[in-house]
């Protein structure tokens, strides 16, 4: 089975963005669902911004997206758009890199004035990479997500959001077996 992958595209190690994710990701592993996940702020920086598509770091990201059967980004919201950091890594993508497969978007943000970054700022980006099946976003402010000892914690409501994206994906990924299954040739038995 292709595993989901994950995307962050937090610039740092610990974030809201990223957290989310990792909910995601237990939720995914709850299903027996194999979880590949990119760091973009590990990727090589001068790889990125110089589109080095022979970089072994770069190549092996690039491998992965391709052999996905779904892909979960996440990012912070900055000056209502997303993180730049993610920015170039989408660049390098070829256009039909989401074509046929599930994409769900997650966002943290300051507050709800950026609610809507997702959907006029990542959504043309994705859909100009093949994205036809674009779920419905996560968005969180920081009041949702926690910093309570160290640790981050979600809201009520944004866990049962959580949930039901995780739930909707796991849908599509069934809808998408089932399609493959009716398209596969059927095999005529000869009379003999």
């Amino acid at each position: 089975m292709n595993p989901i992958v994950t995307i962050s595209g937090s610039p740092a190690a610990r974030s809201r963005s990223a957290h989310l994710l990792h909910v995601a990701e237990n939720a995914l592993h709850a299903h027996d669902i194999p979880v590949r996940r990119i760091d973009v702020r590990e990727l090589p920086a001068a790889a990125l911004v110089h589109a080095d598509f022979g970089n072994p770091a770069v190549r092996a990201a690039l491998a992965l997206v391709e052999e996905a059967q779904a892909v979960v980004i996440a990012t912070p919201l900055y000056k209502a758009s997303y993180s730049g950091l993610l920015k170039t890594f989408l660049d390098l993508l070829p256009r039909s890199a989401l074509a046929s497969k599930p994409v769900l978007p997650f966002a943290t943000g300051g507050s709800l004035a950026h609610l809507l970054a997702l959907d006029y700022a990542l959504k043309p980006v994705l859909a100009s990479l093949g994205a036809q099946h674009v779920l419905g976003n996560v968005f969180a402010t920081e009041c949702e997500i926690s910093l309570v000892d160290g640790a981050y914690t979600l809201s009520g409501a944004i866990a049962q959001r959580l949930a039901d994206a995780v739930d909707a994906l796991m849908a599509a990924l069934d809808d998408a077996a089932a399609l493959r299954r009716l398209r596969q040739p059927r095999m005529v038995q000869s009379a003999a």
